[in-house]
């Protein structure tokens, strides 16, 4: 009887300790699971954050890139009395295709969509410059060029929206809806 009563006075100290240890194990555990959670979700709030900003610059760059080809903006920047409507034609569609080589890595922040269009853009302006070249003799002054690009850009203005204008439309809206809802 001896050995059961020891028995008992032992159990009687270690079971009470046991449950209390099986208890504190229980409550850190629960604390530091909610304490992993939450410090991976900060992470994920600050990829976004940082995401977030990436997508919006790349936008900003693309909608730079559409109002740099466009030829109410490129024309006078590119443009001297000196020029042959060849060279004209030459400097419009090598400063299109740079100002697209310049702004590439952009589409891996936007989406297909976005990326189509804005190439689109690219390829309908560089074929209107050689469209309009086209109708002109290519040793003929590039104020001929100028004013029939300008032309043409009035007519389309008139008749609905330039590509450029479908683009921008295009940008704004998926920012919107990236600015609405988070990443798409």
């Amino acid at each position: 009887m001896d050995i059961t009563q020891t028995l008992l006075e032992i159990l009687k100290y270690t079971l009470p300790a046991l449950i209390v240890l099986m208890s504190s194990y229980l409550i850190v555990q629960k604390f530091l699971l909610a304490q992993n959670q939450r410090k991976q979700l900060a992470l994920f709030q600050d990829a976004q954050d940082i995401t977030l900003r990436l997508r919006l610059q790349a936008y900003e760059r693309l909608v730079l890139f559409i109002e740099r080809i466009s030829p109410r903006q490129m024309i006078p920047r590119l443009y001297d009395a000196s020029m042959t409507v060849q060279d004209m034609q030459q400097a419009i569609v090598i400063t299109i295709r740079a100002e697209f080589e310049h702004n590439l890595s952009q589409q891996i922040y936007v989406s297909k969509n976005v990326w189509e269009t804005v190439k689109n853009v690219k390829e309908q302006e560089i074929n209107m410059v050689h469209h309009i070249s086209r109708s002109l003799s290519p040793d003929a002054s590039a104020k001929e060029l100028h004013a029939r690009i300008l032309d043409y850009v009035l007519k389309a203005e008139g008749d609905g929206e330039l590509p450029s204008d479908v683009a921008l439309h295009i940008i704004n809206e998926e920012v919107r809806r990236v600015l609405s809802y988070g990443s798409l």
